[in-house]
């Protein structure tokens, strides 16, 4: 008896000390979305899926966590390639430069004064052709969820203020390493160079280039204005980024939560878009009082500039397409 007494105690405590173990157990473990994106967290892009975290944590009860990884943490665009097609990441956006080798349609972006306005803009990235470039990525396993903005482009130099075309001649300015790019900006008479971003920074303040061509959002929040002190507002080429989301990740969702995940991005594109956006009269006032020249050109120069570049659209017609450029064209004057 003192034996079986001896077991049934064992028995008793081994018991309890299993349940007070399942009971410290959550209910149900959380699903992991890590997201990569190349922006700091102040810039409209990093808020924006700040935003996003708290819409699917929020509306998830919790279920989900959202983990950011910010400022290219998780690595270049071939790393989030590979990230959402491995799993280890379930989220990412890239620029459409980027995203060319996947589909010419990505091209569309590179062509130079192209798109008027915002809101013409909106029109291509949340239309067919948006959505007809964004679907070639299905081949890879990537969901190409929508677009948000990264702005349009303007001219930045550390040597003489740029009012007219001439003005640009022989200036050594950073570009990216879209071929496209690169010719529009030859075309202008600039000598494009490309250098990596991490080292743009620097090399504007070494002096290694005379300026960048960016938008307004990327060089405030990288704080270029403190080393380019001439802005010329141009807007030449119009940028966005793919936001993108695995496919296995996504197809793994119940359809509800699917849906939540499709209706807190769409609120963030909007979220983010008004941002970069009403941000751009506060970055040129702001930029006025640190001692920036800013120089708006006129529609006149503008047309001039624009008509300087038309050889980019001969250079890439076969790779664009002549019918997507009037497709585009059409769109945004209806």
């Amino acid at each position: 008896m003192k034996d079986l007494h001896k077991t049934a105690s064992r028995f008793s405590a081994t018991t309890i000390a299993g349940l007070l173990c399942l009971m410290a157990l959550p209910a149900s473990a959380q699903t992991a979305i890590k997201i990569a994106h190349p922006n700091v967290p102040d810039h409209p892009m990093g808020q924006a899926f700040s935003y996003f975290e708290e819409l699917v944590e929020s509306r998830s009860n919790g279920e989900f966590e959202v983990d950011v990884y910010h400022s290219s943490q998780f690595g270049n665009f071939d790393s989030v390639v590979q990230g959402l097609q491995t799993g280890m990441l379930q989220m990412g956006s890239a620029s459409t430069p980027n995203l060319a080798p996947f589909s010419n349609d990505f091209l569309i972006f590179d062509m130079p004064f192209l798109f008027p306005s915002y809101e013409a803009a909106d029109m291509i990235t949340d239309g067919p052709i948006g959505r007809t470039a964004a679907q070639a990525l299905s081949e890879t396993g990537i969901i190409g969820l929508g677009y948000i903005d990264i702005g349009f482009r303007h001219i930045f130099n550390n040597k003489r203020s740029v009012e007219t075309i001439s003005d640009l001649e022989g200036l050594k300015i950073r570009s990216t390493p879209s071929s496209a790019h690169i010719a529009t900006l030859e075309l202008l008479g600039i000598n494009p160079t490309p250098i990596s971003w991490n080292e743009v920074y620097t090399a504007l303040q070494q002096g290694t280039v005379d300026g960048i061509d960016i938008d307004l959002n990327l060089a405030w929040f990288n704080n270029f204005h403190e080393v380019n002190k001439n802005l010329t507002l141009v807007r030449s080429l119009y940028s966005p980024h793919l936001v993108m989301i695995s496919q296995n990740f996504y197809d793994s969702l119940d359809p509800n939560d699917q849906i939540m995940i499709s209706e807190a991005f769409a609120e963030m594109k909007l979220y983010q878009r008004k941002l970069i956006r009403e941000n751009e009269e506060m970055i040129i006032g702001e930029m006025e009082k640190a001692g920036v020249n800013i120089v708006e050109l006129s529609e006149e120069e503008r047309a001039e500039w624009a008509a300087a570049t038309q050889g980019v659209y001969d250079q890439f017609e076969d790779e664009v397409g002549s019918d997507l450029i009037e497709r585009a064209r059409a769109t945004m004057t209806e």
